[in-house]
């Protein structure tokens, strides 16, 4: 993220769970920070953390001067006091409310007023372009009217932090793009220290400003999505982006470089100086499949029979079960051109210009 950025919230602490050990520390001011990771690694768990729900085992919890939680001074501050919107998996709207209800309900835990949490209410509504569904309990409500719902109760008491779990899972893909848009636009008009959380890389391309990635409760790497796609720091990184990753050993062969893999006999060839110990990383869409000996300037070639073919928005993506494995993106029309399938041998090639060469992280 460009600019400097006031460090606000300070999240520092460990917690052993029953088959985790939770460790991380980050920092972050007004803007969307995102933790990617599997099911299982930590993400939900350190929103509930912040949030008051759970208690670290060590470490500590600031919001500017105000200390939320230290397990040295044995400090602690109650959920209420923490000053925290969070935006539960799936919502968690109570069904039996209508939409002001629900909105309305965040406030009276909070101790505000019948006559001011109405005037915050509507106001929220009106935010968040759904005044006309005040009345409307959340079965009736579409799911981007639904998030917005959850949102505005969230916000409605000028929390410090927002706290989001999810938000996109519960829609389905036809509308998954065009309420991300709009969520964008709120966190940006909200301009809140946001945490969000998605085990879907793809889901927070465009809403987090920094993304972190977590395995088994820790943090791998972090930065901004670019950086990520380009420069995995691992093949579990890559994997979750989206981008092939190799480790190899790489070394000056006149204008080249030639990397040797470190899984099975496959070259590689790439225009980037380099010596030593590398990460290569190619993206899907610079592999061409064939199922003759392709011609053409391609210099890397992998070969083995297609192992799953997916659709990924108005795209094919092919694994190629070779040595190492490679995925690669190809059109529908190539996919019926070249009958794709598991099981059909193919030959995956791409251009030096495409071998990328990263520092390899241990």
């Amino acid at each position: 993220m460009g600019g400097h950025v006031d460090r606000n919230l300070v999240v520092e602490f460990g917690r052993r769970l029953r088959r985790l050990d939770l460790q991380v520390e980050f920092a972050l001011g007004s803007e969307t920070f995102a933790l990617v990771g599997p099911s299982g690694s930590g993400k939900t768990s350190v929103l509930r953390a912040i949030a008051g729900l759970d208690r670290p085992a060590s470490g500590r919890i600031a919001f500017d001067s105000t200390t939320w939680f230290d397990a040295s001074r044995a400090i602690d501050l109650a959920p209420e006091a923490r000053s925290v919107g969070l935006v539960f998996q799936e919502y968690a709207l109570f069904p039996h409310l209508t939409a002001a209800e629900n909105v309305a309900y965040g406030l009276r835990r909070h101790g505000i007023g019948r006559r001011e949490a109405r005037t915050r209410v509507y106001a929220m509504l009106e935010r968040f372009a759904i005044r006309d569904v005040a009345g409307v309990r959340p079965g009736s409500l579409s799911g981007g009217e639904r998030q917005r719902v959850a949102l505005a109760r969230a916000v409605a008491a000028d929390p410090r932090v927002l706290l989001l779990d999810e938000p996109l899972s519960a829609l389905d893909a036809e509308t998954k793009g065009r309420i991300s848009a709009e969520l964008a636009g709120h966190l940006a008009g909200l301009r809140l220290p946001t945490i969000l959380v998605s085990h879907d890389f793809e889901d927070v391309i465009g809403l987090g400003d920094r993304i972190a990635v977590m395995e088994g409760g820790r943090i791998v790497q972090e930065g901004g999505w670019r950086e990520l796609l380009e420069a995995p720091a691992s093949s579990y990184v890559a994997a979750l982006t989206g981008v092939n990753y190799f480790r190899g050993t790489a070394t000056a062969r006149g204008e080249l470089t030639e990397i040797r893999s470190s899984e099975g006999e496959a070259v590689f060839v790439s225009t980037e100086p380099a010596s030593g110990p590398v990460g290569v990383v190619v993206y899907p869409w610079d592999v061409a499949l064939s199922t003759q000996d392709p011609s053409g300037s391609a210099r890397n070639r992998l070969a083995g029979p297609v192992r799953r073919v997916a659709g990924v928005g108005n795209r094919i993506r092919v694994t190629v079960d070779s040595r190492p494995s490679i995925v690669a993106e190809v059109t529908e029309q190539s996919r019926r051109t070249l009958s794709l399938g598991p099981g059909v041998r193919v030959i995956a090639s791409w251009k030096a210009t495409g071998t990328r060469l990263v520092p390899r992280v241990t």
